[in-house]
């Protein structure tokens, strides 16, 4: 298992050296960017339907499930992403590639603990505007980077054999840094402001599970979990640079941006190690995600909605002939209302996935991949519409920690 995790902790290092950037969206512009969806490969393949007490898979959304576990899982995921991004008259197409997750959950009887890094969020964008050839003369360009990353510690509690509570705390960190140049063409030398942000705040989240048989092997499975509301502070940093002289002001008082409070509801029906099909419902406040330098008189904020339906099948786990018969096939689709609303129009993102989960052979470890395709935004009201198909690969490993060895 040591050996697994020092090899999968040397393929991230190579992949992150080159994933620097986790989004190419013009709608990372706004707030704090993109806000990332913090699921396992294995539930976003399934449209983010996260229901099953799962003993071999972990759950980040809801910390209830880590009291299922049976075996110590370490989980590492990653993401190439295509889109193609176009207005009323034009598009242009990106790639990119993200590092989705690290985790680690460890049973511990009725106990389960899990901890882990993933993305919040990610601002990736470069937007020109050239009006040099107008009465204006002018051309203006905006560059983004950077985000959030979250780190978390979760426990696990299994009250009865169906029926699991948790909760989880989570440490948000990172760094927002924007660039605005403005060029005139009768003037030699343009304008450069750089604006960083550094950012850093906690929010805790609770969360219960509980399954129970409906009729022969089918059985119910629910889940809820609640985000509360918390703060993220804010220090900023503006630099400005005119004809080569550059001046820095560090001394900015500091802002609060607030993360909403957020409400997951999931049921379905399935067999367990068989078939599952299960809905997610996920409800958002409007909080407060804007800071000095993008604030727009054309953008607000609204509640965040998910509604997604989503399920796997598994023909036969325990089959000794057939190895198709040991693939998970999973499936799902989703529906968003970002909560972003720019010129009086709401950006929502549509989607689909498939996934596949292969087992190794002699273990409960396993190999996932993934495809989703989505639209997300409009062309309407000179804005921008993405089309996005992102293929995902992660690495689910699978072992029993702190076994005192015996001899004979």
């Amino acid at each position: 298992m040591i050996k697994k995790i020092i090899l999968s902790a040397c393929l991230l290092i190579t992949f992150v050296s080159f994933a620097q950037q986790g989004t190419a969206s013009p709608y990372s512009f706004y707030g704090i960017g993109d806000m990332k969806f913090k699921g396992t490969l294995e539930n976003r393949s399934m449209g983010g339907v996260s229901v099953e007490q799962d003993s071999i898979h972990l759950n980040v959304e809801n910390p209830a499930s880590y009291a299922s576990l049976i075996q110590t899982t370490f989980t590492v995921g990653g993401t190439y992403g295509s889109s193609k991004v176009k207005s009323a008259t034009e598009q242009a197409s990106t790639t990119r590639s993200t590092f989705d997750y690290l985790l680690l959950g460890i049973p511990m009887g009725k106990l389960g603990l899990g901890f882990g890094l993933l993305p919040f969020s990610s601002v990736g964008y470069k937007i020109r505007n050239d009006q040099s050839d107008t009465a204006l003369g002018k051309s203006t360009q905006y560059e983004g980077k950077g985000g959030l990353n979250k780190v978390f510690l979760a426990l696990g509690y299994k009250i009865r054999p169906n029926w699991n509570v948790g909760a989880d705390m989570q440490y948000n960190f990172g760094k927002i840094e924007t660039t605005g140049i403005e060029a005139i063409t009768e003037i030699s030398s343009g304008t450069r402001e750089i604006n960083a942000s550094t950012l850093s705040g906690v929010n805790f989240n609770i969360g219960t599970m509980y399954q129970t048989k409906i009729y022969k092997k089918m059985e119910l499975f629910t889940s809820l979990a609640y985000t509360f509301v918390s703060n993220l502070k804010s220090d900023s940093e503006k630099t400005i640079e005119v004809d080569g002289d550059v001046s820095t002001i560090s001394d900015l008082n500091s802002s609060t941006l607030s993360l909403p409070n957020r409400v997951t509801v999931g049921a379905g029906i399935g067999e367990a190690r068989k078939w599952l099909i299960g809905t997610a419902l996920v409800f958002q406040g409007t909080g407060k995600f804007q800071n000095y330098y993008n604030t727009s008189d054309n953008v607000h904020y609204e509640r965040y909605a998910k509604y997604a339906i989503g399920g796997y099948y598994l023909p036969n786990y325990t089959s000794f002939t057939s190895y198709l018969s040991r693939i998970t096939y999973r499936a799902g689709v989703k529906y968003e209302k970002t909560g972003l609303v720019v010129n009086n129009e709401s950006i929502k993102d549509v989607g689909f996935s498939l996934g596949a989960g292969f087992p190794i052979t002699g273990t409960f470890s396993n190999v996932n991949f993934g495809i989703e395709y989505g639209k997300k935004g409009t062309v309407s009201s000179n804005l921008v519409q993405e089309n996005y198909l992102n293929f995902s690969l992660s690495f689910s490993f699978n072992d029993k920690w702190f076994v005192k060895s015996k001899f004979n």
